[in-house]
């Protein structure tokens, strides 16, 4: 997501390794790795990071895959009272989920996990910094009750965080756009340990 991402990416320091395969899942990887139109070792680096950061946490959180189709669902009956009561009871979890991923509980690590949330779960999400002035960016295609939701969701974090902060939302059906002066320094990948 953003500049900060992709300066912390050109950073990083990388060393060659040796895996042995079976033949069987080398072909898997090349033949999805030419659907994608990315090398074989792109599209690996993606499956460990995807790893690394939400699915070795997962089942540990007690994550479990549920189909986009049964969520949207879900949503379609959701009335304020039960978007209410939902957050009541995903906004302590998070606090929970976020500490034991990322070892603490800050503005930074909330953010972070929502992006490898998001990531993991195959939803779009962006975060764009002019300045001050942060833009956060989700695309769920779920529903407008889910939009609702997300809007409540980030509301209920940056509240707790970043209190006298003003946060201004546009909202569709299908995505939410945040925007929020958090100064320039901020980023949510560089926090302190």
């Amino acid at each position: 997501m953003g500049i900060a991402r992709e300066q912390q990416q050109k950073k990083d320091v990388t060393r060659s390794i040796t895996y042995r395969l079976p033949e069987k899942m080398i072909n898997e990887l090349d033949s999805e790795a030419r659907q994608r139109k990315i090398s074989q070792n792109v599209l690996v680096k993606q499956i460990l990071e995807r790893y690394i950061q939400w699915d070795r946490y997962s089942e540990k959180i007690g994550m479990v895959p549920v189909p986009k189709e049964i969520v949207e669902s879900l949503g379609a009956d959701l009335d304020g009272r039960d978007i209410d009561e939902i957050i009541n009871v995903v906004f302590p979890m998070i606090k929970n989920n976020v500490m034991f991923i990322k070892g603490g509980y800050d503005l930074e690590r909330c953010i972070e996990t929502l992006e490898d949330y998001m990531r993991a779960s195959g939803m779009k999400s962006d975060h764009r910094i002019d300045g001050e002035l942060h833009t956060f960016i989700i695309q769920h295609d779920l529903g407008m009750k889910w939009s609702v939701f997300t809007e409540q969701l980030l509301t209920q974090m940056f509240r707790y965080f970043a209190t006298d902060k003003d946060l201004k939302f546009q909202t569709t059906d299908s995505t939410v756009i945040l925007k929020i002066a958090l100064g320039s320094e901020f980023d949510e990948h560089h926090y302190q340990s």
